[in-house]
């Protein structure tokens, strides 16, 4: 399996020996050794998954690196995390996904009014299986937890990916203050609610929710 490092938190060094992984298109900024590169189709998933994307309007353009040597992935500067994977789902923004090992599924997954409210659609990507992925963030990601009996909100712009069996509800706080300009401007907020991990970055992203 290949192995990742993190070098300066903005960049991804992936040492392969025959290995291969899964990269966004065009995140490769160096390389020694022997790499192969090919533009995977559907995200990675074939027909079945072009076909899916297209209609779930959920896109992802994603390589297969494959060699022996070690490659470097970066996307604009952003911070970057690495999320171990044993046998869970990994429920992720296509845009913050920058690289995965090759034996770890990629899908979709129905997010409901959490994507229309981000404007990123109503599905996700998921990322499943046992290794490791990376993410990229616009800053250094916070990792808060979620256990029974103690949900938690979160902007869907500062939203960037989540683990664990969670329940999502899409909560709107508009109300006649919000109106007037004298609310939190967090017009819309989504709770998590049950066991897992939710990946929070410092920065937000222009969403329907933050318009209003």
């Amino acid at each position: 399996m290949a192995h990742f490092r993190l070098q300066g938190g903005k960049v991804l060094a992936v040492a392969m020996a025959g290995d291969a992984v899964k990269a966004k298109n065009g995140a490769m900024v160096a390389y020694d050794g022997r790499m192969a590169f090919k533009k995977l189709s559907g995200g990675g998933e074939g027909l079945r998954g072009m076909v899916t994307r297209r209609i779930t309007g959920e896109q992802m353009e994603l390589m297969e690196v494959k060699g022996e040597g070690t490659c470097w992935f970066a996307d604009r500067a952003s911070d970057i995390s690495l999320v171990a994977l044993n046998g869970e789902t990994l429920y992720v923004e296509s845009s913050n996904l920058l690289c995965a090992d090759a034996s770890l599924r990629t899908g979709t997954s129905f997010t409901g009014l959490r994507g229309a409210s981000q404007g990123t659609g109503l599905f996700t990507t998921t990322v499943e299986g046992t290794g490791q992925a990376a993410l990229t963030s616009a800053g250094t990601p916070v990792v808060l937890r979620v256990s029974h009996g103690q949900p938690l909100q979160v902007d869907p712009g500062a939203y960037v990916a989540h683990t664990g069996r969670l329940r999502q509800d899409f909560q709107s706080g508009v109300n006649f203050r919000t109106f007037l300009g004298e609310g939190s401007g967090e017009a819309f907020q989504i709770r998590f609610e049950g066991e897992g991990l939710v990946y929070v970055q410092p920065s937000e992203r222009n969403t329907i929710g933050g318009q209003i």
